[in-house]
Parts: structure tokens; C-alpha cells; sequence
């Protein structure tokens, strides 16, 4: 099939793709108007990623979550189903948090398992901790949104309510990010469910969608605002739509903005921020050319904000807006990374730029983690988490 061919006007999208693989301007940007000088911008390949948290040693680690009302711990959530409670200060040992191993369905190697976790907003006082998962047996598999309660501590696999089962034909292009929005709803990423299929562009269908719902009561509801209410055949779930595989996104916690990262198919890795309603293209585009032919209709469909070719990697790992203090050319900056390479690249929010190349890590990043100062870590399956960090000077 042909891929290779871009949008008709392709030659402004051919501009914007060879400035977004090519990496990014290392020099200070211009003085504003008034002669007030601007911040620098991240310098290429001047940050690494220097190990963290050494008590999270884990094998095939997905997620990382602060504890609300706990500013020194976090719990990390294992592919396999077992989440540890972890201290992000000192050398103490890790605490075992929950262990829902027995509820999941997992192909060794693929993207099944335990893959998401999201505290309630009202977590100090409703203890309430929704997990995403996979289940079923061969043939019958579902992604499953569940409501635990975590009781002395612990989370108790006893109280589970289910909120949401998605069936899955295939056991890839799971999503499997959830996150709570600064709205209180909760948003959940589910892939196209693989093989080719074609959901993306299917609004009757969950997947290939980021979805927005209400789960402060038992089960969830619609949000009144939710874009596609009363739109004929249309799923009123759904937020956005028009994604292969949104591996990671989360909130801005300044502007509350929603950044995601979609995993490619032949060629392109990509980011963008999710608006209401945004149809983010698969699979009529993957980033910005047609995907199966010489050409096709572009109308209406959101470009990415940044894409990278797979000579720079395979899948792409979504992070963070940066709103640290370490790094304060960073700030503002959308921080991501790719899983198979370790690259390490950010874009600024605030304009179209072309991408930093911050690091060339070769840590297979299967997710970020945000700390309660805003600094960010990666969080891999290299049995580690490492501190994004300036690198060292040359001697």
C-alpha cells in the first residue's frame, strides 16, 4: 500500500515535517518587542535521564501516581498486575499496594495487563482508585475500567465495581492511559483494537477514542458538555477520536490543556493537544500524509503537533508539559519520549517550533511520571526510573 505521499498542499506539510525530524534551534530566541529577552530554548542532546526512586525496581513498569495527601509517596503499577507503594524520598523499601494479577488477561510480549491508574479527586476522603485492565481468555478479550477502594492503605481487590467493558478483537493497540481531568471527569484512552482495523474514523464504536465520563457515582454517566451528545450514531462517550493508539496523555497543571501521543503504523510517530470533538486523522492520515493512498480528504482533521520518523524510533510515550523549576527553559515545554530508541524530545506549547531532541537515552520509556515539584521522570522497563536532568558540562 501506498504511504509515502502527502496531503495536496504538501508542501507546506513537507516543510513542517522536515523541521520537526530534524530536531530543533539550539540558540536563543529573539528579544520580544520591548526589548525584553526571551528564555532560551532547551539546547540539543543537553539533558539525560539519571536513575531515581531507587526502590522501584521492578520488571515491566506502566505507571506511576502520586498518592494524594502523601507528598513523599507514589505507587508504581507493574504490567503483570501488582502495584508497589514506593517512597520518593530516602532508601525505604517498597510496600506492596494491591495485587490484581488474578483479574487480568496478559499475552506475554503485547500490550495487555494491568496498563492504567488514576486516583479519584476525592481520594482523602471517598479512597476511592480506578484501575484499567485487560481481561477475558482468547478470543473474548475486554478492556475493563474498574473502582477499587483502598482500605488501611491497601488496595482491597474485593471492592471492585466495574465501571466500563470495551470488547477487544485483538490483543494490541489497548490505549490504556486513564486520568482524571482538572474538571473532575475521568478520561480514558482506548486504541483501534489492532489489525488494521479501521475504527478510528467510527464514532459508533469507543475505540480508536479518548472518552470523558463521570464516575463519581456508582458506574458512570454522560458529561452534559460531552461534544457528540445527541450527534446520530454516535457513541456520547467519546471526547476525540480518530486515534490508532494514544499511549499516554495527561493535563497540562497550569492551562489544564490535554497533550496525548499516538503510536504509528509504517511510518510516523506523533503528538498533539486533544481538544473537544477533535478528529486527530487514523486512519485517513498518519501524521501528515494519506496513509493508503496518493490522496484523500484532509478536511476537517486535526495535523499533529510534532511527528518523528521510525530511523528515530517505534513507539511513541507520551509525558508531560513541564512545569518544574530545575529547567526553566523547559517550562511550558510538552516533554515525550519513544520506547524503543530512549529518544527524548520536547515541543513547545506556546507556538509551532520545531521539536528538541533533548537526550539520546536508549531506556526502552513505557511511561512518565510527574513528581509533587513538577520535575518529570521516565519510567521504563529497564527495571528503573530515571530524573530528567540537565546533562553534565563537558570537561
Amino acid at each position: 500500500m501506498q504511504r509515502d505521499t502527502a496531503l495536496a498542499g504538501a508542501g507546506i506539510a513537507l516543510i513542517v515535517i522536515a523541521a520537526a525530524c530534524g530536531g530543533g534551534a539550539t540558540t536563543r530566541s529573539a528579544d520580544d518587542a520591548d526589548g525584553t529577552p526571551t528564555p532560551p530554548r532547551p539546547q540539543e542532546r543537553a539533558y539525560r535521564l539519571v536513575r531515581t526512586l531507587e526502590s522501584a525496581t521492578f520488571g515491566n513498569m506502566l505507571a506511576l501516581a502520586l498518592i494524594p495527601g502523601q507528598e513523599d509517596e507514589a505507587v508504581v503499577a507493574t504490567q503483570g498486575g501488582v502495584i508497589w507503594r514506593v517512597s520518593l524520598e530516602g532508601d525505604s523499601p517498597p510496600v506492596m499496594f494491591g495485587d490484581i494479577s488474578d483479574h487480568l488477561v496478559l499475552d506475554p510480549g503485547l500490550e495487555e495487563g494491568l496498563l492504567g491508574l488514576a486516583f479519584s479527586p476525592g481520594f482523602e476522603s471517598d479512597g476511592r482508585v480506578f484501575l484499567y485492565y485487560t481481561a477475558g481468555v482468547p478470543g473474548n478479550r475486554r478492556s475493563v475500567i474498574s473502582r477499587f477502594l483502598v482500605r488501611d492503605g491497601t488496595l482491597d481487590p474485593a471492592t471492585e465495581q466495574v465501571v466500563l467493558e470495551v470488547p477487544q478483537p485483538y490483543r494490541i493497540h489497548n490505549g490504556g492511559q486513564i486520568a482524571f481531568g482538572p474538571d473532575g471527569y475521568l478520561y480514558v484512552g482506548l486504541g483501534d483494537g489492532g489489525a488494521s482495523s479501521d475504527t478510528g474514523q467510527d464514532l459508533s464504536t469507543l475505540l480508536g477514542s479518548i472518552l470523558r465520563l463521570d464516575v463519581s457515582g456508582d458506574g458512570y454517566e454522560i458529561p452534559p458538555d460531552n461534544p457528540f451528545i445527541g450527534v446520530s450514531g454516535a457513541r456520547p462517550e467519546i471526547y476525540a477520536y480518530g486515534l490508532r493508539n494514544p499511549w499516554r496523555f495527561n493535563f497540562d497543571s497550569e492551562t489544564g490543556d490535554l497533550w496525548a501521543a499516538d503510536v504509528g503504523a509504517d511510518t510516523w510517530e506523533e503528538t498533539a493537544r486533544i481538544v473537544a470533538g477533535g478528529n486527530y486523522g487514523w486512519d485517513i492520515l498518519e501524521g501528515f500524509e494519506c496513509f493508503e493512498s496518493f490522496d484523500c480528504d484532509a478536511e476537517g482533521l486535526l495535523l499533529p503537533r510534532s511527528v518523528y520518523g521510525h530511523d528515530a524510533g517505534c513507539s511513541v510515550t507520551g509525558g508531560y508539559v513541564y512545569r518544574g523549576s530545575a529547567l526553566p527553559e523547559l517550562v511550558g515545554w510538552y516533554v515525550y519520549g519513544d520506547f524503543c530508541s530512549g529518544n527524548v524530545w520536547a515541543v513547545d506549547t506556546a507556538d509551532e517550533t520545531p521539536p528538541v531532541l533533548l537526550a539520546k537515552t536508549g531506556f526502552p520509556i513505557a511511561s512518565w511520571g510527574e513528581l509533587p515539584d513538577g520535575e518529570l521522570v521516565a519510567v521504563t522497563f529497564a527495571n528503573a526510573i530515571y530524573r530528567l536532568e540537565r546533562a553534565a558540562p563537558e570537561p
